[in-house]
């Protein structure tokens, strides 16, 4: 097992993967820069490592830097944990050839699934359902053109490398693609350097489900679905799981497995689908990292995700097999951003006061406190409120109470949101699609 860690992140994230460690027996380091220099990960970790930079981003984006830090602080290895650069495999190659441990899968893995196309085409073999698309990076505006008229509208545009809906482009028709397909390649050309774009068929009504898989290199194991439907820009405030009934859970999931060890991964993974109004699933991407919503997944399947990762990179094989996974009762994440409720415009500011709800069933993963202040500079999440109960309507009911619950005074917060959306008739009725609050503009609007 590891000695030392350095985590190569901020935040939540910094902290829930300190408790890991802690809990393992291993040191924890944690990298800052100045924004960062005394939140609870830096005060709670074993040591600090600081990274002086002008721009805040900076002292977590730098590769060289996060190398030179591991290796000051002794780390054997190094977590990355969500964004920045978890999916980064010059990092990750990097740190092999220093000799420390990369808490993720191999350079190899993460070049072949960080592009869309080459993933695509790799699930394709190992038996996953995908959309009819292009299979191809198409940059010519005839040929894209063809190819959208060939699949049929409404089609989408979407980035070959990076994540997180950028750049992403829903085409209704031949007239509004040129327009849609400079948009989809300028952007990804400025977020990830770039510009291949692929075209595929747009799901409409669809719902997003994902799996959650930890693999050790050969072999893999699933702990079920979660359901991330509800999104804002392409980024998801409530997660729930399970979803799925048991049968298309096994039918699923030995198809996610399956393709986890058609590429030899090692280490969590997320693998994510749309499913269509008749039922059917196509593959979207794997996330090759720790998901924020890894919650849920913790909460009905009893297990410590972050734990299990940082043991099979340490070497370990996998401490169970798929049939002592169980899955039990419901749970439900909502992601307290510090965002304006109605706007979504994000509100950075100084927390006066902020209390946080407890009791039987609740779990609030944060760095946040009174006295915190919230940086314009990163990602707006504050905190997880994450529930368990044996039913989803107890669960809604728990959540509910628990937000209620909840006080923080200084930023505007998405709670008046979530407690909209829990009382709606459609969230309860599990009649929820990706298009969701769209088709629900009162819930924005305060009504």
């Amino acid at each position: 097992m590891f000695r030392r860690v350095l985590i190569a992140n901020r935040g939540e994230i910094a902290l829930r993967i300190l408790r890991s460690l802690g809990s393992l027996g291993i040191e924890g380091v944690v990298v800052h820069g100045r924004e960062d220099r005394l939140t609870l990960p830096v005060r709670l970790a074993d040591e600090g490592a600081f990274i002086s930079r002008d721009d805040p981003l900076a002292s977590y984006l730098d590769i060289e830097a996060v190398v030179a830090a591991a290796k000051e602080v002794g780390a054997d290895a190094v977590h990355p944990g969500y964004g920045f650069l978890a999916e980064n495999a010059t990092l990750a190659e990097r740190l092999a050839e220093e000799g420390i441990v990369f808490i993720g899968p191999s350079p190899e893995v993460l070049r072949l699934l960080g592009d869309k196309i080459s993933a695509r085409e790799t699930m394709v073999k190992a038996g996953l359902p995908v959309a009819k698309g292009s299979g191809k990076p198409i940059s010519d505006e005839s040929e894209a053109l063809g190819m959208a008229e060939e699949i049929g509208y409404p089609v989408m545009i979407k980035a070959a490398a990076g994540g997180g809906g950028i750049g992403m482009q829903v085409v209704s028709s031949g007239d509004e693609f040129e327009s849609a397909l400079r948009l989809c390649q300028g952007r990804a050309l400025s977020a990830f350097g770039d510009d291949r774009v692929f075209v595929e068929k747009y799901i409409d009504g669809a719902q997003h489900i994902e799996f959650q898989v930890l693999a050790d290199g050969s072999n893999a194991i699933h702990f079920g679905e979660r359901f991330c439907s509800i999104q804002r820009r392409h980024q998801k405030i409530i997660e729930e799981g399970p979803w799925l009934s048991d049968e298309v859970r096994e039918e699923l999931g030995a198809k996610v497995v399956a393709g986890a060890e058609a590429v030899g991964y090692k280490g969590l993974a997320t693998f994510e689908f749309l499913r269509d109004a008749d039922g059917e699933f196509y593959f979207l991407e794997v996330n090759p990292r720790v998901q924020v919503e890894h919650t849920v997944t913790e909460m009905i399947a009893g297990v410590d995700l972050v734990s299990l990762g940082i043991r099979v990179a340490a070497g370990e094989p996998l401490p169970m097999s798929q049939e002592e996974v169980r899955i039990s009762g419901h749970a439900i994440q909502t992601r307290i951003n510090a965002e304006n409720p109605y706007t979504l415009e994000p509100s950075p500011g100084r927390i006066w006061e902020c209390h946080w709800p407890g009791g039987p069933g609740v779990r609030v993963d944060t760095h946040a406190h009174t006295g915190y202040d919230m940086p314009p500079s990163f990602d707006s999440l504050l905190a997880k409120v994450i529930v368990w109960a044996p039913s989803r309507n107890e669960a809604i009911s728990k959540i509910d109470s628990a937000l209620a619950e909840t006080i923080i005074i200084g930023v505007d917060t998405l709670i008046p949101l979530h407690r909209a959306i829990l009382k709606e008739t459609d969230f309860r009725n599990r009649e929820v699609t990706i298009g969701y609050l769209d088709e629900h503009p009162g819930l924005l609007g305060g009504a």
